[in-house]
């Protein structure tokens, strides 16, 4: 296990990088053009990310980034 020691500011760049990660693997997650395996890798980095992200904001924020893994 690693500790980090972040200031205010950059747990907010962090906080944000990590949100737009998110986002874009949200999009790309739903892209039926995408292979099978390739979503497969994109889902565990999500997962990943999703735990990272859980640590710098309230649950409140995290919920807008639970998948939904129905198909629509």
């Amino acid at each position: 296990m690693m500790g980090f020691l972040f200031s205010a500011k950059e747990c907010c760049e962090m906080e944000y990088l990590i949100r737009r990660e998110l986002e874009e693997l949200l999009l790309d997650l739903g892209d039926y053009r995408i292979e099978a395996m390739v979503k497969k890798a994109m889902e565990e980095r999500y997962k990943s990310l999703f735990k990272m992200y859980s640590r710098f904001v309230s649950p409140k924020e995290l919920a807008k980034y639970i998948r939904n893994k129905r198909p629509y």
